[in-house]
C-alpha cells in the first residue's frame, strides 16, 4: 500500500544541523536532476524580496520564508512527516509517535511536493517556501514533474494506491487507478455534505490510525476491512469512496 499526502504550506523551523539535504538520499533518487532544476529555480526566483512576493505568492508577513530557499543545501533537516505542520499533519503528532507507526509511515506514506518531487515520509528535508501553482520563470512545476513523478512512483509496484492529495498536487504526479476519497460530514437527518479545509483533519486522522495499527493493507477490500474494524466509516458510492469525518472524531486507538 502508498498512501499519497500533499506537502504543507507551513513547515517546522530547526532540524539537525549535522545532516544537510542530500538529493540522492531521497526516496526515488532517479529524480536528483529534477530535483536540482527545480532548487535553481527557486533559489533564483528567492534573490529578491521583489521577485519572490509574485513568485512565490508572499504577503508581507511570510515573505521572509523565500530566504529558505537560498540556504537549501546547508539548512538543518528533518522526516518530511515531522517536518510539514498544519491541519493534515498536525493529527499525526509525528515528533511524538512510537518507532512502530514511524516504520509504518517511512514504508507507506508518500508526500508530493513542489520543491522535491515525491518523498518518503522519513526523507530529511529541510525548510522551503514552494507551493505547487509557483512560478519561476521558464520552469513550470505543471510541466517539470508530472511525468518524471507518475514514472517514479511507478516503480512502487502494484498494489494499493490510497491518493490523498489535493486537486494541485495530484497534478504533478497522477496516478492511474488510485483510490480517491471524497471527506464527506453526516447531519443528523443522514445528509452528506463533502468538506473542504476541514477534510485534511480527517485524512490526517487516517493516517495516523493506520500508522498506529501498522496493518498491512493490500487492496481495497483489505482497506475496506480494516476500516471497519476500527469504526472508521468508509464507503463506496455512485460517483465513487466516501470517508466520514465523524467516524475519526475522536481518533481512536
Amino acid at each position: 500500500m502508498t498512501v499519497l499526502l500533499p506537502p504543507s504550506e507551513t513547515k517546522r523551523e530547526g532540524g539537525d544541523p549535522a545532516r544537510a539535504l542530500d538529493l540522492g538520499a531521497l526516496s526515488f533518487p532517479e529524480l536528483s536532476d529534477e530535483r536540482a532544476a527545480v532548487i535553481t529555480a527557486a533559489r533564483s526566483v528567492s534573490s529578491e524580496e521583489s521577485t519572490a512576493r509574485t513568485a512565490l505568492k508572499l504577503g508581507p508577513r511570510s515573505v521572509e520564508e523565500r530566504l529558505r530557499n537560498l540556504e537549501l543545501d546547508t539548512a538543518p533537516t528533518m522526516p518530511a512527516i515531522e517536518r510539514y505542520t498544519g491541519v493534515l499533519y498536525d493529527p499525526l503528532d509525528a515528533s511524538a509517535a512510537d518507532d512502530r507507526t514511524r516504520g509504518w509511515w517511512s514504508d507507506h506514506v508518500v508526500v508530493q511536493s513542489a520543491m522535491f518531487g515525491p518523498i518518503g515520509a522519513g526523507d530529511a528535508i529541510p525548510a522551503y517556501r514552494l507551493s505547487h501553482d509557483s512560478r519561476l520563470g521558464a520552469l513550470r512545476l505543471a510541466k517539470h514533474w508530472p511525468e518524471a513523478s507518475t514514472r517514479a512512483l511507478g516503480t512502487r509496484g502494484d498494489g494499493l494506491v490510497l491518493d490523498l492529495r489535493s486537486e494541485g498536487y495530484r497534478a504533478l504526479g497522477p496516478v492511474a487507478g488510485a483510490l480517491a476519497l471524497r471527506v464527506v460530514s453526516v447531519d443528523a437527518g443522514g445528509r452528506r455534505k463533502a468538506l473542504n479545509h476541514w477534510n485534511k483533519t480527517a485524512k490526517g486522522r487516517l493516517v495516523a490510525l493506520l500508522g498506529r495499527t501498522a496493518e498491512d493493507v493490500d487492496d481495497v477490500d483489505a482497506l475496506v476491512a480494516w476500516a471497519r474494524a476500527h469504526d472508521v466509516v468508509l464507503e463506496r458510492t455512485v460517483n465513487g469512496w466516501d470517508l466520514v469525518a465523524e467516524s475519526l472524531e475522536p481518533v481512536r486507538a
